[in-house]
């Protein structure tokens, strides 16, 4: 767990960095979210409950890539029919993840941490695994990064589903506590750069 020190620093960096993203992003953010209105026929910004830091629930913002994407699922295959070609795009580039900056200077979410997920997963951790829910979920993480193509893994599974509860999200679990063990900033510098290029 994060010594109080480490917390200061950490969030320090989120609200530096954020207030410094929000800044430059929010223009594009906006002009992306009018074109993803267009796109699905609805809001452009998505906004889904999850499950956040000592198991809290919070809104996530994210640009709407889906046609009627309210859905409460946690999994959403590569080929799914309600992915408009403009929300390929946003997905591809990750620019649909974008407005988490704002999760991010609000303090609900951390630039690096464990993905938040929605409700059923990180809520029901039992022993050692509630590690993950003593940090703020994050825009990315080493898990994030190692399940890139997660999608496209789950797309090729008979029960996507299954194999996601029962093999990807244990081993994220575990990629999330080795995380929070061996954290140093210069650790989520290496991942935020890893994500960025």
């Amino acid at each position: 767990m994060l010594t109080k020190k480490q917390q200061l620093v950490k969030r320090f960096f989120d609200l530096f960095f954020s207030i410094l993203g929000i800044l430059i992003l929010t223009f594009p953010i906006l002009v992306l979210a009018i074109l993803a209105t267009l796109a699905t026929k609805n809001n452009g910004i998505f906004i889904q409950k999850r499950i956040g830091m000592h198991a809290e629930p919070f809104y996530i913002l994210k640009l709407r890539t889906m046609i009627n994407s309210d859905s409460k699922d946690n999994i959403t295959l590569k080929n799914d029919p309600r992915i408009t070609k403009f929300g390929k795009l946003l997905r591809k580039y990750n620019l649909d993840e974008l407005p988490q900056i704002y999760n991010v200077f609000i303090g609900n979410m951390s630039f690096v941490g464990p993905r938040p997920d929605v409700k059923g997963y990180a809520d029901i951790l039992q022993g050692d695994d509630k590690v993950i829910l003593n940090i703020k979920p994050g825009i990315t993480g080493p898990a994030t990064l190692k399940f890139k193509n997660e999608n496209e893994i789950l797309s090729i599974k008979s029960n996507p589903k299954k194999y996601n509860d029962e093999i990807l999200w244990k081993e994220k679990v575990e990629i999330n506590k080795n995380y929070i063990k061996n954290w140093s900033l210069k650790n989520d510098l290496k991942y935020i750069l890893k994500t960025l290029f």
